[in-house]
């Protein structure tokens, strides 16, 4: 098979990331006999830098033309420490999603046998931790009308929400958790949010439509207590943009690292898949930066675009093999023990 990706490499340790994960993704499609053409382009601080804008019309060609997005990460200090920079890298990645149509992000959390003492919870909170929250993209207070008045002295932001919003990504959560355990869970604020009561009612109405699916309702701060207390006890979470935002990144961190967490984007024509940590940018250049997140995010693309499983599979025996051998970057790694960003890749591809 033949596929087009566009490339997005951004910023901080984004470069670095998407290397590793183009290597591994070449080695597999060598190994199984496809070909990929890579279409690189100019997203975040570093397109800024180039045109002024975070994500120029010449990109979003790119990227519609594509099967598939593969997303380094966004965000620059010079942009970060200045709040009031008139452009700046996050507005390109919001822009990207709503360009795109890119409405469900899917975020997956697992844990890794050989890792699962380097979690910040004890052993037995995690075991049996496989989890997949799917975050509203499109919508919410990161899309409301925004704005200050009172002379600066006041600031809003507002969430607005249709019901078909709503409907299109619990449509997805429905449709996720009937291949898995069959239980859902719609996270919300309904006791005190006009939004959260709409997204509650909406998902409720569509229970009959599912009726094997176990649909549970939770408020966000319950879901954040118990995501550090029992974590195992969910499978498939439904939620508006700003709770998944914050409980996504909660979550990643009991797999032991954020540099191992990969998720998705998806649309109704095109999917963009990226690591869920930042530009980490104290990192950027030095070959410390943990590419298997961004590696992992190669394999849902091979498994969730291109529908090739075991292309996918092959991508995380790798990875699995690489963590238990202990080929690791410094975040993982046993003292003196770490290998570089660089050393990784090669390593997984060859192992391809």
């Amino acid at each position: 098979m033949k596929f087009n990706i566009a490339l997005l490499a951004g910023d901080g340790i984004g470069p670095e990331v998407i290397d590793q994960a183009v290597k591994v993704s070449d080695a597999v499609a060598k190994k199984f006999g496809h070909e990929i053409t890579w279409k690189p382009a100019l997203t975040g601080a570093a397109a800024i830098d180039a045109v002024g804008d975070p994500y120029p019309d010449a990109t979003h060609e790119i990227c519609k033309n594509a099967d598939a997005v593969l997303f380094g990460a966004i965000g620059h200090p010079k942009y970060d420490n200045d709040p009031s920079a008139p452009v700046r890298p996050e507005q390109g990645l919001l822009k990207m999603r709503k360009k795109l149509g890119l409405f469900a992000n899917v975020r997956p959390t697992f844990t890794f046998p050989s890792l699962i003492d380097k979690s910040p919870l004890k052993r037995e909170r995690i075991e049996g931790t496989d989890l997949v929250f799917l975050r509203e993209l499109t919508g919410g207070i990161y899309f409301g009308e925004k704005g200050r008045r009172d002379g600066g002295e006041t600031a809003f932001d507002n969430c607005v929400y249709t019901r078909a919003e709503v409907q299109r990504l619990a449509k997805k959560g429905f449709e996720l958790a009937m291949t898995r355990s069959k239980k859902l869970c719609c996270v919300d604020k309904a006791n005190v949010m006009e939004t959260s009561r709409l997204w509650r009612e909406t998902v409720q109405a569509m229970e009959k439509d599912y009726p094997e699916v176990t649909v549970s309702y939770e408020f966000v701060d319950a879901v954040a207590m118990r995501l550090v207390q029992w974590p195992n006890s969910y499978d498939v979470l439904i939620t508006e943009n700003l709770f998944g935002d914050i409980l996504t990144d909660e979550a990643s961190v009991i797999s032991g690292s954020m540099g191992l967490m990969p998720s998705a984007s998806m649309g109704a024509d095109i999917a963009l898949f990226e690591p869920i940590h930042g530009s980490y940018p104290q990192a950027t250049g030095k070959n410390i930066a943990n590419p298997m997140a961004t590696v992992l995010s190669a394999a849902m693309m091979f498994e969730t675009a291109f529908n090739l499983p075991e292309e996918g599979q092959a991508i995380r025996d790798a990875v699995n093999k690489a963590l238990s051998e202990g080929i690791v970057t410094e975040d993982l790694a046993d003292k003196g023990k770490a290998y570089g960003t660089k050393e990784v890749g090669d390593w997984l591809a060859a192992n391809i």
